[in-house]
């Protein structure tokens, strides 16, 4: 072999062959030793190795890289042992023709070629037109993203228009691409955000980019990511790392303040969560000088605060009466002058509040005169010399202004509470001489850095993360975090053993009430002391001074309740299913975040490794890569087996889809209605035992009610179809053949009454749908469509239909009135009379009393989820069936 080389090595043409053969056997350390010796032959290397890369394969299913990349690499490791061999060595003529011949490589075909071509051709010197010229050839055959790497790599950024090349990257959702793209280049930045910020403008149509850029072929997904609420999360985010002044982006801001709009209105009149002078506070903060978020606010007054509410508001802002909503005008005129202002709440607070309060909520346990506000570093030194004591336990929290439609996410802490058993220390941040004299800044450091005092929180990443907005010089020294325990993750242990031991012993548990639900600190107060936290002051402005009452008394009981917390949990941890030493769980948090972070990157690599076999071989790819799902994806080993009937489950407005599937499959589903709050699905979980299925927002909020695992997230991009299946294997239950359709898909009965054909008849010639003349019988395999549900004629050889369910007799249909005992009419109109020669029974449920009989949809469900059936050939009286006979539903596909 090795003279064969010899003999062939020096004509490109032949090595290339060769080097093809010992690719496609995937020989590769033959390939790198026979190119190598191939490159020594060459009489012109540079030209030869043009020619060989010319006639490579492109990118190949199934391999990772490509062989002309392996073909350059070794010769980038060959001409290392041949450093004469240069561009410069060769004629000018030559020269620039090698350069154009290496620069056609750099397509698409061969993403891999970019940075040895560039290195070996010297292409950064040709001439600047000629490569903006290419640059466009590569746009107009749809090469966006090498025509991108190409510019960034030539620095052609300033030479090239920044739209052409940004925007189809932008719409095949490339936008980390298009940042690269102008990053470094303070104009290009600028533009790009000022772009995507004017796609936030409600006239704005994606139909404009696409006369645009009329060869662009975009999925439905990529579609999806052009509209406001996606567009301005990225202009916010591109504004902070780019350092964009945010009055180029006015139609990002206004969406952002628009929302914290309806977001303060549910917070205040749906959730009532929010006191009337917090409420005003943002929303004047929010609205300012704007007069369409001023005529907003007046719109949504109308729908959620009312008519003299929404007259007050307009009052205020002097807002003309052609833009007001209808009615508001004349609500104006007829008010008084007593209510022609908009109320500032009341003024008067007295530190002790009331006995109702106390009922339901938390006390502080300590009075007035023992919370402490300090803005002085004289009383400073009174607390220093309280907290840093050796041994002394300390609950910390901070307080911060909520962002309402700000445009700024940094967060400074504008008061810190320390609270010490007896005592609270409330320092005041927004005092400037205070909190950034070296003596705080000293104190805080030996706080956080006292391995003999502990410190308790909850939640801390965020507290300290605008510990780092409030001080810099933390994160130039880093802030040493010692002896600190987030009870945050106490918290989250505690659920997990209520989840696995049940709801004997251990933390109180929590009913559902009308107001919002319990989540966070405040449920951890609960189930650990019986009365939840009043976070009515949560979202004040802690920035105002002075402060109310209600704001010190909610600050001073923050801190304090941890005090509390963790001494009832240290009198009895094995109750709350915690380990001896509290301290111990955030170690072992620590552990488990590290192995799970190991885990992640290993599953990353395995993806990409898989990436390439997934692509030749489709029966690797089950689906679309989704994130691991809380709840659904993580659980293993799998639990025990069992029946569809078994397992019961609520499913949310917006899984209505998924729970009609699992009803099919004889799971007890209640559905939502689109009209119920989450909260139902709480208190049906809680009072039935069911688990929760849900999506979205809701999902943290409901968990905390039933506790992990009794709560199950699903990606609502995800068919319905294949969140049932994730949730039928999640609790591995197997359903059989008997299942199917054992419970109604409309009202999640599970009784039936087997009707014979001839009962069926006699009832419809009684009441008047079955006439003399009857209707035809449709030909072999057409179908009769009885919406929501098809029934088409049983195909021949089809599996037969038993449920496993119960019968209801003959005798619960009311003869004269056609009704069930739970008051079910039977819907004689739905059964078309063609049906009646070929069907022998018809199945009625005595739920709703909705008629079934048997045809193709039993066979195509079976087809759908036979991966997850269980079909056996020994059943009682159910046929035995095979799988592969059921033809797939194409339509799901």
């Amino acid at each position: 072999m090795s003279q064969a080389t010899q003999q062939l090595g020096a004509d490109p043409t032949a090595l290339r062959e060769q080097l093809f053969d010992f690719w496609t056997r995937k020989e590769l350390e033959t390939l790198r030793a026979v190119a190598f010796k191939g490159f020594s032959d060459f009489q012109t290397p540079l030209e030869d190795l043009l020619c060989v890369l010319e006639g490579c394969p492109g990118r190949q299913k199934g391999k990772a890289t490509t062989m002309g990349h392996s073909i350059l690499m070794e010769f980038e490791r060959w001409r290392r042992t041949h450093p004469k061999v240069t561009l410069q060595a060769v004629p000018g003529v030559s020269k620039l023709g090698l350069q154009r011949r290496a620069l056609s490589l750099l397509t698409d075909a061969q993403p891999s070629f970019m940075d040895p071509l560039i290195d070996i051709y010297q292409l950064g010197n040709l001439d600047r037109s000629f490569l903006r010229l290419h640059i466009i050839k590569l746009q107009a055959v749809n090469c966006y993203r090498e025509a991108a790497l190409l510019s960034m790599k030539l620095e052609l950024q300033n030479e090239v228009d920044m739209e052409e090349m940004c925007v189809p990257l932008i719409l095949q959702d490339k936008l980390p691409m298009a940042e690269s793209f102008v990053r470094g280049h303070p104009k290009l930045e600028e533009r790009m955000v000022t772009l995507l910020d004017s796609w936030c403008h409600p006239d704005f149509s994606i139909a404009q980019l696409r006369r645009q850029f009329p060869r662009l072929s975009l999925s439905k997904h990529q579609t999806d990511q052009i509209q406001p609420k996606m567009l301005s999360k990225q202009v916010f985010r591109l504004m902070e790392k780019f350092n964009i002044d945010p009055g180029l982006c006015p139609n990002s801001v206004y969406k952002r303040k628009s929302d914290s709009m309806r977001f303060l209105m549910y917070k205040r009149f749906v959730e009532k969560g929010m006191s009337e002078e917090n409420w005003s506070d943002h929303v004047q903060s929010t609205v300012a000088d704007d007069p369409e978020l001023q005529i907003q606010l007046v719109e949504l007054m109308v729908k959620y605060g009312g008519m003299v509410n929404a007259a007050q508001w307009s009052l205020r802002y002097d807002l003309p009466k052609d833009r007001l909503p209808f009615g508001v005008w004349d609500t104006q005129e007829s008010l008084p002058p007593s209510l022609r202002e908009v109320s500032k709440g009341c003024s008067a607070e007295l530190w002790d509040p009331p006995q109702a309060h106390r009922d339901r909520f938390y006390q502080l346990p300590i009075t007035r005169d023992h919370v402490h506000f300090l803005e002085t570093l004289e009383g400073l030194q009174h607390c220093r010399d309280t907290v840093l004591q050796p041994g002394c336990i300390v609950g910390v929290d901070m307080e911060w202004r909520a962002g309402f439609g700000a445009v700024s996410p940094q967060q400074r802490v504008a008061l810190i509470q320390l609270a010490v058993p007896g005592q609270v220390f409330l320092l005041d941040l927004c005092a400037h001489g205070f909190s950034q004299h070296n003596i705080t800044v000293t104190f805080i450091r030996s706080l956080f850095s006292a391995p003999t005092v502990l410190k308790l929180g909850y939640g801390m990443a965020g507290d300290l993360k605008c510990l780092l907005a409030t001080w810099p010089q933390f994160s130039e020294e880093p802030l040493k975090m010692v002896g600190v325990l987030d009870l945050l993750n106490v918290h989250q242990q505690i659920q997990r053993s209520t989840n696995s031991r049940g709801s004997s012993g251990g933390p109180r548990g929590v009913l559902v009430g009308e107001g919002p639900a319990e989540k966070g600190l405040s449920l951890l107060v609960q189930q650990v002391l019986g009365k939840p936290l009043d976070k009515m002051e949560q979202l004040s402005n802690w920035e105002r001074r002075p402060l109310r009452t209600s704001q010190l008394r909610y600050a001073a009981v923050d801190a304090y309740c941890l005090l509390d917390v963790y001494s009832a949990l240290s009198r009895d941890p094995a109750c709350f299913g915690l380990p001896q030493d509290l301290c111990s769980i955030s170690s072992l948090q620590t552990e488990k975040s590290k192995e799970e972070k190991k885990r992640k990157e290993e599953k990353k690599k395995q993806a990409r490794r898989r990436g390439a076999r997934q692509e030749s071989d489709p029966a690797l790819t089950l689906g679309p890569e989704k994130s691991p799902q809380p709840g659904v994806e993580s659980q293993s080993p799998l639990p025990p087996r069992m029946a569809p009937q078994q397992l019961r489950v609520v499913c949310d407005n917006m899984l209505q889809g998924l729970g009609r599937y699992l009803r099919c499959l004889g799971v007890d589903v209640v559905l939502l209605e689109n009209t119920d709050d989450h909260r139902v699905a709480a208190q049906l979980a809680q009072e039935d035992g069911r688990v929760i299925l849900t999506c979205g927002q809701p999902y943290q909020t409901l968990k905390s009610q039933v506790g992990e695992g009794r709560c199950i997230a699903l990606d609502c991009s995800e068919k319905a179809r294949d969140q049932a299946v994730r949730v039928l294997k999640h609790f591995n239950v197997q359903p059989t053949q008997s299942d199917i359709f054992s419970r109604c898909q409309v009202c999640n009965s599970d009784q039936y009454l087997k009707m014979p054909r001839e009962n069926m008849t006699r009832l419809l010639k009684e009441r008047g749908f079955l006439q003399q003349q009857q209707a035809p019988v449709p030909p072999e395999g057409e179908t009769w469509d009885d919406p929501p549900y098809p029934a088409p004629f049983l195909a021949p050889g089809a599996p037969r239909y038993s449920p496993h369910c119960r019968w209801a007799p003959l005798s619960d249909l009311d003869s004269s009135t056609l009704t069930f005992p739970r008051g079910a009419v039977l819907q004689l109109h739905t059964v078309p009379p063609g049906l009646l020669p070929r069907i022998p029974f018809f199945f009625i449920c005595t739920g709703c009393g909705k008629i079934f009989w048997e045809g193709s949809h039993f066979s195509r469900v079976l087809s759908q989820f036979q991966e997850v059936l269980c079909i056996t050939e020994d059943t009682d009286d159910t046929p035995s069936f095979s799988t592969q006979q059921a033809r797939p539903l194409t339509s799901d596909r």
